[in-house]
């Protein structure tokens, strides 16, 4: 063998063993993330405290885990399913269900939990009519493959008066959950007004808001974090002592601190020491936003 291909085969041979090395420090980092609680979500619903969100940059039903192709979209999945995260937050805009659901295939239906969302506010899906729950939610049970959704949303609430915009998707929804269809409801609130009308509907069962640390893609004084996050989170209160359950979004400023894991670890604690919110969801793009947010949020 030539110097220089003896070299090269060495150099080779040395990298193999560092990629062997580095996997399985990778392998043991994994069996050293702490279990994730399960908590109440809202009542007969369990759930994981941690949540996958699979809706980062959708809209028009795509989504960063769309795009980032099928392969790689299940091993994120599957990868979060085996370390205890077992809430899956869709909707139907992210167009996320049927990766979801060929995730989910051959895993038992109790072991985790489907949240998905209406749209029904102009754009955001390619059609330009907006169906009601009783004409959508037969194609959202034939995406996800399951005969039941935990929790359906009417999705991105940011007015006060969104309880008579949407009162007769409001009945439908009941309907489906007297039916077995769905096991509860709710919004997805972008507004403070919105999540404060909610705490005053009984209605409402499960409700999103957006909150971190910094205040990032939240409502409010846009020069004043910290009155952002008091506002978010005094409203989230009320909805929690209403009874009602509460998804957190936004935990890390989706995506806008991913340059700063000091600020990502602040961020959620703060959300998960506030005492309101039941479970926290994020986009995760790789598998160590995963294990990062389980170390930090568990």
């Amino acid at each position: 063998m030539k110097r220089r291909q003896f070299l090269g085969a060495a150099a080779l041979g040395t990298g193999a063993l560092a990629t062997r090395f580095q996997l399985r420090a990778q392998e043991a980092a994994k069996k050293e993330l702490p279990p994730v609680p399960l908590v109440q979500l809202t009542k007969g619903i369990t759930c994981s405290r941690i949540g996958f969100g699979t809706g980062m940059r959708g809209g028009y039903r795509q989504s960063n885990l769309t795009r980032m192709g099928q392969k790689k979209g299940l091993e994120m999945l599957n990868f979060a399913y085996d370390h205890g995260v077992r809430l899956f937050d869709c909707a139907d805009m992210y167009g996320t269900h049927q990766i979801v659901a060929e995730a989910m295939a051959g895993k038992p239906r109790d072991s985790y939990t489907l949240v998905t969302k209406i749209w029904a506010r102009p754009g955001g899906i390619p059609e330009k009519e907006r169906l009601g729950p009783d004409e959508l939610l037969p194609r959202f049970l034939r995406e996800l493959r399951t005969d039941y959704i935990d929790v359906v949303q009417i999705h991105c609430m940011d007015k006060d008066n969104w309880t008579a915009e949407y009162a007769s998707y409001m009945e439908q929804l009941e309907t489906l959950k007297k039916k077995g269809v769905i096991r509860a409801h709710g919004i997805s609130s972008h507004s403070n007004i919105a999540t404060e009308h909610a705490s005053k509907t009984p209605w409402n069962d499960v409700v999103h808001v957006r909150i971190n640390s910094e205040g990032i893609d939240m409502d409010g004084p846009k020069d004043d974090a910290a009155a952002r996050v008091a506002e978010t989170v005094r409203t989230a209160k009320l909805c929690k002592d209403a009874g009602q359950g509460i998804i957190a979004m936004k935990v890390v400023g989706q995506g806008k601190m991913s340059e700063d894991a000091a600020m990502r670890k602040k961020s959620t604690e703060f959300v998960r020491n506030l005492g309101c919110c039941d479970v926290m969801i994020v986009g995760f793009d790789e598998i160590w936003h995963i294990e990062e947010f389980i170390r930090n949020g568990a």
